[in-house]
């Protein structure tokens, strides 16, 4: 079995120009047409069983379609598709708001939430994540936070490996997801300050890019039953990803805990 923890798709009358301009920004190619169905043929094609579409709310007042969507993704594509909520952090911008919205998700019966500092132009260690991530934490929903570099995205880095130990250390959330091997591009500070902790880290966009050695190394540091197999699909290759990690050199049984077995305690599956 092969899950896929962190996928994005786009509403099919919207795709085509978010693909697009998200193409520009990273100077990348999509491995998908964002779409539904684009992420579900492709899974055919990789052998996925399950991906979890992780949507971002790049604007507050996205928060009521946005999750709305996610629980008829659900719906309609049971068994295989697991999308995630999301919530901006100006909604706990001195309000209780916050706790009020992601209620609302846990009422949806949508198991967890995506945070996205770049795109919300918020620091991952800023007060209104802190209180997001505490109250997701007490509602016990997923918290899954892109973390590190983004490539469509000038600098400063919104969330930063020192940045996600503070808030494990403040917060000490019990199912915080840290994207893209804990930090894009940030791997030496991932192994400085995060290797270890109570977090797990998904290999996103990751693999083929972060050097074997290292990823390893933080494989078996950090241990392989906090590490979750993803692709970041459409801008990772579900395919590719899929087969460079069959054959990556670690022990069966830790490979098996990250193609599957991780995310299915995670998600409760």
């Amino acid at each position: 079995m092969i899950i896929d923890f962190h996928t994005h798709v786009f509403p099919a009358k919207i795709a085509p120009a978010t693909i697009a301009k998200l193409e520009g920004l990273a100077n990348i190619k999509a491995f998908t047409d964002g779409t539904i169905q684009g992420l579900l043929a492709c899974m055919e094609r990789s052998s996925v069983d399950i991906s979890v579409v992780l949507p971002v709310v790049t604007r507050p007042a996205q928060f009521q379609t946005i999750n709305e969507n996610a629980v008829k993704l659900n719906e309609e594509y049971a068994g295989k598709i697991i999308s995630f909520g999301g919530i901006h952090p100006d909604s706990a911008d001195g309000t209780t708001e916050y706790k009020s919205q992601l209620r609302q998700i846990k009422d949806m019966g949508l198991k967890g939430i995506k945070l996205h500092p770049d795109y919300q132009d918020t620091f991952f260690n800023d007060i209104k994540y802190k209180r997001i991530v505490s109250y997701a934490t007490e509602l016990d929903l997923i918290i899954s936070v892109h973390a590190g570099y983004d490539i469509g995205i000038s600098n400063p880095v919104h969330c930063t490996p020192e940045m996600s130990l503070e808030v494990l250390n403040e917060v000490n959330p019990s199912k915080l997801v840290l994207a893209h091997t804990g930090g894009f591009e940030e791997w030496d500070d991932v192994e400085k300050y995060l290797v270890g902790k109570d977090v797990y880290f998904d290999l996103s966009y990751s693999l083929g890019i972060i050097k074997q050695e290292q990823l390893l190394r933080i494989i078996e540091k950090h241990g392989a039953e906090k590490i979750l197999f993803a692709t970041d699909s459409p801008w990772g290759s579900q395919t590719s990803n899929v087969s460079m990690f069959t054959t990556f050199p670690i022990y069966p049984d830790d490979k098996e805990k990250i193609l599957h077995q991780n995310a299915q305690k995670l998600l409760g599956i």
